[in-house]
Parts: structure tokens; C-alpha cells; sequence
């Protein structure tokens, strides 16, 4: 193995050259509890800070009649991480808020949007999610005028709504590949970078689409550009993820490698689910496309060594995840940090009653009329608000940008669709010690030879989804792999010693579970991760049934209802011998 790859220090296993320092984030301060929750001071004349905090124990309902100051701060930290639960879904044994949200969205800023971003911001606040991007598409008069014009919105958003996190980014067309969200955190050169980015490296923007050796240069120039931009704290920090990487063949396996391995500290993962995601949903009642809008076929661009299912989803996962020893698991086993996601990808949403602003220019304007009411729900339309269906759970030290973004960076992240499961907290440590252990996207370092365990604790769904159903955890299935070290060719798609080596049959629907997987006497470097599975679509992998003996079923085009099947998945934990 790499020394690069599988690193040491902090025990993450990729790179920590990352110029970005993270230990100065904005905790919040505990000193200034008192105004928080003295009802007699009224909301304007808190601080920002102070406001969101006073928000988050309004929605734990901790405040109000009856409540004193006193009574409150006498149990600050009970109500504190009452109201850290109830608003964010933190675990508190765990050590870090959960903060679930959504990389990839698009406003009336993006050619085929419609909403404004309020209309955005609110419908994530009210769908639970603590941080969101908004990733306007990149093209010709987005470049000129788009991202000047998104970013009074974005403030004004974060001024109304205080405790949902509003990234500013944009779904960059990566030369020679496909989409990607690209984001910074908030500050004073946010526009002036994004633009510059924008300008000097979109494949639209550049005519740079098409796959050649020329063009994927240009992404990773585009990549270092970013890396600059934080080591010289023009912005705090920036980072890139793929999106919907497998829905038209065309980012190459040694392209994602390209990508990681030239900015490891930047370019961290890929959406491991499209969003989309009500676009399966069958006529007359939904579009009738495929789950991700992924009913796509071969192009000239496409890399020629993908299979014909690698252009559909699995259980609504992109075949580069839902592939157990597949491409996600290729770059695994080689050591390298690579994490996934899911997102809305939200254009138009499905069932909504409004409409495109009348009157609209995009070409001359660089964006559309404010919506209007329609009247009419319009079941053609293939999206959900964020955070309605899909969640990307991230690991925050605290809340704020920079915790978020470290989070991402370090793997701390797990996904789901539907509210499939309300919590999740997983530990590899060394058997018999009592040790706390290590949590996703870490490294565990034992002696060569120690027994090993993993421990998973999931909080199981506590209340209806948004489709109004308490969905049901029936199986969880823990994925192992050797860590084989890098790879001659850099297209290589699959590893072979990685496969379902233990599931767990949940038998419960309420409070939690928990399970332990042995993973024995560890002599060589392993990872592990998690899938579960609401049970009702299963299939042997595409590796066959002795690697993955009951998978996610390939979706069936126009008859995919994405409440009908439901999963989790986690990032990975490394287990590393010494000695």
C-alpha cells in the first residue's frame, strides 16, 4: 500500500496535506446561554448565533410558558443536547451532530429550474435538512451573469432562515465527464472564485465537452485552481463531488482516480444515488422514466468497458455504488478516501401546482420569472423538495460551514432514502478493550493479529415519511473488502475480495437496535461498510450470488416507485494491522 493512500497521523486514510486548517470552527459559545432562552429579550436583539440556537430549542419545544431561564440553564446541557436531537439528530455517545442535507439543487439560475431560492430554503428547513448547496448549472450565461445575481438570494435566505446551512456553489460540467457539485465556504471572494472557476474551466463554457486527453486536463486544472484558491484563503474552503457519475458512461474509471488523486483534499466523492428520484414513478400518476432519470445508452464519449446495467439504478443507487465489488469498491480497496452521497438534484417537483414565471428570458436575463400558481399538479415532473426523500448525513463537529464541509472531507457520512432510518451510529474498535473505537471514514490501527468488532447502533424510524408511512428496516448487510493497494490500470472497475460477509435480520420497528460483527483476528488491511434494506426488492449482485446474495434489483424503467424500496448505506471504516 501507499503511504499516501492509507495515511497515518490523524488515521484517515488519504492525505492531510490539505493546506485548509479546521480546528478553529465556529463552536458556539456557551457563555451567551442566558440571552438564549430569557424569552423576555426579544428575537432582534439576539445575535445570529444566539438566534439559531433560541430556533433550535423552539422546534424541541424547550422554550416557552412555564419555562425559566433558570430552569433551562439549570439543565443547559440535557436541554442542549435535547434540542441538538430534535432539530439535527445528533448522537450524542457518537461525539458529533448529524447534520443531514443535500449537495445539489437548482433555481429559477439554472436553464431547466423554475424556483426561486427561498422557495428552496424553506422547503429543506421544513424537511429537516441542516445544511444545503445550491449548484445552479454551469453554462454561457450562467458563467456571465448567473452566479452574481444567485448570491444576494443566498444571503437574504441565510438571514431568514437561520439553522439550514446555505452553501453557494454550482453544478460545474466537467471537461470531458459529466456533472459535479462544486462549492466554497461563505465569505467575502465566494462569487469572485466561483465565477473565475466558472469562466476558466466549464466544459460548456470552454467547449470542452467531449472525451479527450486534452480536456480531461482541463478538469484537473480546474481541480488545482481550487486547491490554490484555499491555500491562499482567497475562500476558506472548497470541494468537489460527482454527480450522477455512471447516468451516461462517460466518467471514466481512470478519470475518478484522476480526479482524487490529483486533489485529494478537494475532490471527495460522488453521489452514491442520483436525485430524480420520483422520475420511476409509472404513468398515468408520475413520469415513467427510469429512477434518476438514469435512460441513457452509449455515446461516443462513453467508456467503452461499462455494461449495459450500468446505465440504470439499483434500489434508486448509481451502479458505481449499489455494485458490491464494484467501482466504489475498486477505489476502496485500493486505500483511497472516496465517499458517497445523495441529493435531490431538485429542478421541478413532483406534484407541485405552480409554474415557470411568464415572460421569462434566460438567454437575456440569467434566470426566470418568479413561479406563479398553476392550479394543477403536474405529475410529469420527476423531483422532490430537498430533503423529502433523499438525506445525506454528515458528522459535524458543530454547527456551522466549516464542519460541514470537514465532515464531507472525512467521510463521517451516511445515506438515506424515504426517512428509511432515523439514526446511525457505527464503531470499529478492538475487541475486549473497551475502546471507543473509530467512526466512518476513519482508520483503525490495531496490532497485527487483534480481534476486531464493529458495533452498529441505528435508531429506527421514529415517524411517518413524507409519503406518510413509518418505513420498516428488515435487513442490514455488512460489506467487507481487502485492501489490495493501488492499481496497474487505472480502469479497473471492479476488486474481487470484497463481498457481503454478515447480515443482520432486524426483526424490530421501533427504538433501536444493535449489532456487533466480529471481524476476527485482522492480518492484512480491510474495510468495512453498511446497507440495509426495507427488504422489498432484492436480487443476487451483479458479481453473482457468492458476493452479493440478496443486492438491491435493478429498477425497472417506468415502474420504479421509489417508496416501494428503500436503503441506507454507509461510508467505510479502514481496519489497518500493524506489525
Amino acid at each position: 500500500m501507499e503511504r499516501q493512500e492509507m495515511g497515518h497521523g490523524h488515521g484517515h486514510p488519504h492525505d492531510h496535506s490539505h493546506p485548509h486548517i479546521h480546528d478553529h470552527e465556529h463552536a458556539h459559545d456557551r457563555g451567551d446561554m442566558a440571552p438564549v432562552v430569557d424569552m423576555s429579550i426579544p428575537d432582534a436583539e439576539l445575535s445570529p448565533g444566539q438566534l439559531s440556537r433560541r430556533s433550535m430549542f423552539r422546534r424541541a419545544g424547550l422554550l416557552g410558558a412555564g419555562l425559566t431561564a433558570a430552569g433551562v440553564l439549570g439543565a443547559q446541557g440535557e436541554a442542549a443536547a435535547s434540542a441538538q436531537r430534535a432539530r439535527h439528530g445528533s448522537e450524542p455517545r457518537d461525539g458529533y451532530l448529524w447534520l443531514a442535507g443535500d449537495h445539489h439543487i437548482h433555481t429559477q439560475y439554472s436553464s431547466d429550474g423554475m424556483y426561486k431560492v427561498s422557495d428552496h430554503v424553506r422547503h429543506a428547513n421544513a424537511y429537516g435538512l441542516d445544511w444545503m448547496v445550491i449548484t445552479d448549472h454551469g453554462s454561457v450565461q450562467h458563467a456571465k451573469i448567473g452566479v452574481e445575481k444567485v448570491n444576494p438570494d443566498i444571503v437574504a435566505a441565510r438571514q431568514i432562515v437561520k439553522d439550514t446551512l446555505v452553501f453557494q456553489g454550482l453544478e460545474w460540467n466537467i471537461p470531458a465527464a459529466e456533472h459535479g457539485t462544486v462549492f466554497v465556504a461563505p465569505g467575502r471572494n465566494e462569487v469572485a472564485t466561483l465565477k473565475e472557476f466558472e469562466n476558466s474551466f466549464d466544459g460548456a463554457v470552454k467547449n470542452a465537452t467531449s472525451s479527450t486527453p486534452q480536456n480531461e486536463a482541463l478538469a484537473i486544472a480546474g481541480l488545482n485552481f481550487l486547491a490554490d484558491a484555499v491555500k491562499r484563503r482567497r475562500v476558506e474552503d472548497a470541494l468537489f463531488l460527482a454527480n450522477h457519475p455512471a447516468r451516461k458512461g462517460i466518467d471514466s474509471p481512470h478519470e475518478i482516480r484522476g480526479w482524487r488523486d490529483a486533489q485529494p483534499g478537494i475532490a471527495v466523492g460522488m453521489e452514491g444515488a442520483p436525485g430524480h428520484q420520483a422520475a420511476g414513478i409509472p404513468k398515468p400518476n408520475g413520469p415513467g422514466s427510469g429512477r434518476g432519470y438514469y435512460d441513457n445508452s452509449p455515446s461516443a464519449d462513453s467508456f467503452p468497458g461499462y455494461p449495459a446495467e450500468s446505465y440504470k439504478t439499483f434500489g434508486g443507487f448509481d451502479w458505481m455504488t449499489a455494485t458490491v465489488g464494484g467501482l466504489w469498491d475498486s477505489l476502496l480497496a485500493e486505500g483511497k478516501s472516496w465517499w458517497i452521497t445523495a441529493n435531490s438534484d431538485s429542478h421541478t417537483i413532483y406534484g407541485d401546482t405552480s409554474d415557470r414565471g411568464p415572460g421569462s428570458d434566460f438567454n437575456a436575463n440569467g434566470k426566470y420569472n418568479d413561479p406563479i400558481y398553476k392550479g394543477v399538479p403536474n405529475l410529469s415532473n420527476g423531483d422532490f423538495w430537498p430533503g423529502y426523500y433523499s438525506r445525506t448525513h454528515v458528522g459535524a463537529r458543530n454547527f456551522s460551514y466549516t464542519s460541514v464541509m470537514d465532515g464531507i472531507r472525512n467521510g463521517r457520512v451516511w445515506v438515506d432514502h424515504g426517512g428509511l432510518i432515523s439514526g446511525l451510529v457505527v464503531r470499529a474498535r478492538q475487541s475486549g478493550t473497551g475502546q471507543r473505537g473509530v467512526t466512518l471514514g476513519d482508520t483503525l490501527h490495531v496490532r497485527k493479529g487483534a480481534r476486531v468488532e464493529v458495533v452498529i447502533e441505528i435508531t429506527l424510524a421514529n415517524q411517518p415519511n413524507w409519503a406518510q408511512f413509518i418505513p420498516t428496516l428488515a435487513r442490514v448487510d455488512v460489506i467487507q473488502g481487502d485492501v489490495t493497494g493501488p492499481v496497474a490500470d487505472k480502469d479497473v472497475f471492479t476488486t474481487p475480495a470484497t463481498k457481503v460477509v454478515k447480515s443482520f435480520e432486524v426483526g424490530k420497528n421501533t427504538g433501536t437496535v444493535t449489532f456487533t460483527y466480529d471481524a476476527g483476528a485482522v492480518d492484512r488491511p480491510v474495510y468495512v461498510r453498511l446497507r440495509g434494506t426495507d427488504g422489498n426488492r432484492s436480487a443476487p449482485g451483479l458479481l453473482g450470488a457468492a458476493i452479493d446474495p440478496a443486492g438491491p434489483r435493478i429498477d425497472v424503467f417506468g415502474d420504479a416507485d421509489p417508496w416501494k424500496d428503500l436503503w441506507f448505506y454507509s461510508n467505510p471504516i479502514w481496519i489497518v494491522p500493524r506489525g
